[in-house]
C-alpha cells in the first residue's frame, strides 16, 4: 500500500475533479502493474495497472488507495468491473471512496463477485494524499495550504517590503514543488502590486505544472490572473481542489480569520529581522485559549539551513 501512496502522490494538483489514486498489483510476491490517475483524471488508476499486469493480473492483489468506482462514465468503464472481469482474487482498499456514486457500492460489487476485500490499510496516508479530493467532497470546498517564509523572530520582509530571499535555494526548490501539488495559486493584491511575481514552477521537468495564478481582491487584475474577491469564493472555482495561499500578511490573516486554511507550511531561515513585516495580520483573537488545540505538527525537515514546519488544522 505505501507504493500505491506514492504513485497516487504523482498525481496530486493534477487530477482534479477527479482523485489522485495509486494501485499496485501483486502476485506470488511480485508487483506485476502498477498505475495511477493520469493529468485530468482518466485514465483511472485501477485501468493503468491492470493494462501493465496484463494475464498476469488473474489470481493477483491489487492494493489501491480509493475504493474503486461503481459507476459507468463517458470516460471509461467502472474500475470494480474492471477488476472482476481481470480476474483479481483480492483487493486491499485504504480508502473508502465518499462520492455517492460509488461509497461502499464498488467494494459490495467486488465482493459479490467473489473478490475479497480489506478496507483501512493506508488510511492515514491515502487522507493526506487525496485531501483536496476529500475536501471537496466533505465540504464542497478546496484544501487550502497557507505557506510562509519566515525569519526566526517571524518576519516575511524588511519594513520596505524586501523579501528576497528569506529562505534558501532549497526551502525556494521545496515550495516550487508545493506549486506543482496545487491547480491554483493565490496572493493578496499588496503582493501582487509590489512583487509583480510569476508564481511558476521553476523545477527542471515540472515546469509545465505551473499551477493558476489567482489575486484576491474586486479591482482589475492583469492578463493572466483570476481575480478572488473573498477567501470563500475558492469553493465556486471547478477543477480546483488545492489552493496554495502565498502571501501576504492580510490576506494570510484573511484565510485563518474565517478557518479556511487546512494546512500551514512554515519555512523558517537562521536569520533575524528585527523591525520588519509580520507574517500574518490581525485575526480578531481576544482569547488566547482560543488559539490552543487548533493545529497539529505532521513533519518536520531540514532544508539547508532552513527548516521546514507542516501544521494541520484539528477538525472534529
Amino acid at each position: 500500500m505505501g507504493a500505491a501512496l506514492a504513485l497516487a502522490a504523482r498525481g496530486v494538483g493534477r487530477t482534479a475533479p477527479n482523485p489522485p489514486v495509486g494501485c499496485v498489483i501483486v502476485k506470488e510476491g511480485r508487483i506485476v502493474g502498477r498505475g495511477w490517475t493520469q493529468p485530468g483524471g482518466r485514465p483511472h488508476a485501477e485501468a493503468g495497472a491492470l493494462t501493465q499486469a496484463g494475464d498476469a493480473a488473474r489470481n493477483a492483489t491489487a492494493y489501491v488507495t480509493l475504493e474503486p468506482c461503481a459507476h459507468v462514465s463517458p470516460r471509461g468503464p467502472a474500475c470494480a468491473d474492471l477488476l472482476i472481469a481481470a480476474g483479481i482474487s483480492r483487493v486491499a482498499i485504504a480508502l473508502r471512496d465518499p462520492d455517492p456514486r460509488t461509497d461502499g457500492s464498488g467494494a459490495a460489487r467486488l465482493e459479490t463477485a467473489g473478490v475479497a476485500v480489506t478496507i483501512g490499510p493506508g488510511r492515514s496516508g491515502a487522507e493526506r494524499v487525496m485531501a483536496g479530493f476529500l475536501m471537496r467532497q466533505r465540504t464542497g470546498r478546496p484544501h487550502v495550504t497557507l505557506k510562509l517564509a519566515l525569519s526566526l523572530d517571524g518576519r516575511i520582509a524588511l519594513p520596505d517590503g524586501n523579501s528576497r530571499w528569506i529562505t534558501g535555494k532549497e526551502a525556494r526548490a521545496h515550495a516550487h514543488l508545493e506549486r506543482a501539488r496545487s491547480e491554483l495559486i493565490l496572493v493578496g493584491r499588496g503582493t501582487l502590486d509590489a512583487d509583480r511575481p510569476k508564481l511558476d514552477v521553476r523545477l527542471p521537468g515540472l515546469e509545465d505544472r505551473s499551477p493558476r495564478r489567482a489575486v484576491l481582491t474586486s479591482g482589475e487584475t492583469p492578463k493572466g490572473w483570476t481575480a478572488i474577491p473573498s477567501p470563500g469564493a475558492v469553493a465556486e472555482l471547478e477543477r480546483i481542489d488545492h489552493v496554495l495561499v502565498e502571501g501576504g500578511a492580510r490576506t494570510a490573516a484573511a484565510f485563518l480569520e474565517i478557518d479556511l486554511v487546512d494546512r500551514l507550511l512554515l519555512y523558517t531561515a537562521p536569520i533575524l529581522i528585527g523591525t520588519g513585516r509580520d507574517a500574518i495580520g490581525d485575526l480578531g483573537l481576544s482569547n488566547l485559549a482560543d488559539a490552543h488545540g487548533r493545529w497539529r505538527a505532521v513533519d518536520t525537515r531540514q532544508l539547508g539551513s532552513d527548516r521546514l514546519d507542516v501544521y494541520e488544522r484539528v477538525r472534529g
